[in-house]
């Protein structure tokens, strides 16, 4: 497992190598101009010197070279100066065209808003959908299965920006129990802020988890179904074991080694920020920044986030194949 481990992370690097290079490109080809937003006053002479600054005239090879550079070395550099407390070294980072500050900067600040909304609602997603899914199968064709089945559907049909929408006008506008608004200036310091913090999280954590719940589950109880009636859980039946016991510890661990990959692969979308929930509720994370760079032509923004993207689910994929082995000991890799 560990050499594996070791040739699936160096077989990583080229295959991230030429996801960059496909981003670059991709947004080297769109219509995207830094100067486009600045006021129509400034003279063509004066954004033609703000392109050259920002080595927008640059050749592409060269750019796309500058930007590994400052991707992969200047930054991790500067993460480390920054954990060790040495003295910042005079080096180029990424910067936004917007803002002109180091992007990395701008997502560690969004991260925070992101993992507390964003993560919180996949973690209870997936506590919920696990147990509902292997009942479900177990009972299948009762209630209790009719039931799951219906909501998991809904959940899973009803775009999560409807659904936000509905929560937002049912409980926020008609009965007042919640905020609508996400504060992210909000800062914990005594139980009433506590409790604040809950309450405007409810909304957002529930539209998320009830969409990610309703998908992991229909994996779950799909492949727990197939493992009910599988040999071997009626031999573990045959020899006395414990009912309990056979869908416990035999069922489940079986039918996680398919949902593993659901699961795994569904993290980087936690980093992704649920870019449409998170401007509904207006959470200052980092779906909401990718949106601004977007609709403001911050192509650095841009890139940095969807290779961060791309990179998170290449690692998220092996960590799955890791787990494989893990749940299952007839897989080897070695």
């Amino acid at each position: 497992m560990f050499h594996y481990t070791i040739r699936r992370l160096l077989l990583a690097i080229p295959t991230l190598l030429a996801i960059s290079l496909i981003i670059f490109l991709l947004l080297d080809l769109a219509p995207s101009d830094p100067t486009a937003n600045l006021p129509l006053t400034i003279p063509p002479e004066v954004r033609e010197q703000i392109r050259e600054s920002l080595g927008f005239n640059d050749p592409v090879h060269i750019r796309f070279l500058l930007w590994l550079k400052q991707f992969f070395i200047n930054e991790p550099l500067n993460i480390i100066e920054n954990w060790f407390g040495l003295e910042h070294g005079d080096r180029l980072r990424v910067l936004s065209w917007q803002t002109r500050s180091p992007v990395v900067d701008l997502i560690v600040q969004r991260l925070p808003q992101t993992l507390w909304v964003v993560g919180m609602s996949y973690v209870l997603g997936v506590l919920i959908a696990l147990p509902i899914g292997i009942y479900s199968a177990y009972r299948q064709y009762s209630w209790f299965d009719q039931v799951g089945t219906f909501v998991s559907m809904i959940g899973f049909s009803v775009p999560t920006f409807f659904t936000g929408v509905v929560a937002i006008v049912v409980f926020s506008v008609w009965l007042g129990w919640f905020p609508s608004i996400y504060n992210t200036t909000h800062k914990v310091t005594d139980w009433e802020s506590f409790v604040f913090q809950i309450r405007q999280m409810i909304m957002p954590v529930s539209v998320l988890a009830l969409y990610n719940a309703a998908q992991i589950s229909r994996f779950m109880r799909a492949s727990a179904l197939d493992n009910l009636n599988q040999d071997y859980v009626r031999t573990a039946r045959a020899k006395g074991m414990r009912e309990r016991s056979v869908v416990l510890i035999h069922v489940l661990r079986n039918s996680l080694i398919p949902v593993v990959t659901v699961i795994a692969l569904g993290v980087p979308q936690i980093f992704g920020g649920a870019i449409i929930t998170e401007q509904i509720f207006k959470v200052n994370g980092i779906g909401q920044l990718l949106i601004i760079a977007i609709q403001g032509g911050d192509v650095p923004v841009v890139q940095t986030l969807t290779f961060i993207f791309a990179a998170l689910i290449v690692i998220f994929n092996l960590i799955a194949d890791v787990l494989y082995g893990l749940l299952d000991p007839r897989i080897r890799y070695d």
